[in-house]
């Protein structure tokens, strides 16, 4: 059976490759993996059939004949340890790559989404511009501790893996906000993860259903 994801049948990212099925999207490509996707819009994510997929109805699920789990960084996990292509051979290089994947979503990205949420949900309040650059210094020391880390290196621990598609996707969360600018090394990092022929096809993929949305 063909492996199928569920991604938003009119994304809020505005078709950026933000959403969480990219990462999904980008690590098929990256596997060589046919897949189809079933579009879903803010209602039918709550609704039983989807809730019993992703009890949170959110996006992506991903289903392949008797499996069917959720939570993006799962699934990229899953897709990694089916299809060669994006973990080491070696049980070492295999474990810190994972352990770069873990790091991107449970350590870097939770305080580059409490800035983006009190960007949406506080902005008129009376605390906004005071609290507004204590999460953004939050995420320099983030980044100035992943800097480090990279170096001069092209990836976070040799060659691309699962950890550097997760790392990289949670940094394109940053574009907008002028702060890569101020890491030259990750603003590199990530422009040589987004110019993969794997992630193309994925941004492409997922754009054009945002366009086709909008033509409605």
């Amino acid at each position: 059976m063909t492996i199928t994801i569920t991604a938003f049948e009119c994304s809020p990212d505005r078709g950026r490759g933000l959403a969480r099925d990219m990462r999904v999207r980008w690590a098929l490509e990256e596997t060589g993996q046919p897949y189809d996707v079933r579009l879903v819009t803010f209602e039918t994510m709550k609704q039983p059939a989807h809730l019993a997929l992703q009890p949170f109805g959110q996006i992506p699920t991903y289903e392949d004949g008797a499996l069917a789990i959720f939570e993006s960084g799962a699934i990229v996990l899953h897709i990694a340890e089916q299809f060669p292509g994006l973990l080491p051979t070696d049980q070492i290089g295999r474990a810190r790559a994972i352990a770069w994947l873990f790091a991107a979503v449970s350590t870097v990205e939770p305080v580059i989404v409490e800035r983006e949420a009190t960007g949406y949900a506080e902005r008129n309040e009376s605390w906004y511009e005071q609290r507004l650059p204590l999460l953004t210094d939050r995420i320099r020391v983030r980044l100035t501790e992943l800097s480090n880390s990279l170096g001069t290196a092209d990836w976070l621990d040799g060659d691309f893996s699962v950890g550097d598609l997760q790392m990289v996707s949670v940094l394109l969360r940053l574009k907008s906000s002028g702060l890569l600018e101020e890491f030259p090394s990750l603003a590199s990092y990530v422009a040589r993860g987004e110019a993969r022929p794997a992630y193309q096809r994925a941004f492409e993929a997922q754009r054009a259903v945002f366009l086709a949305s909008q033509a409605r």
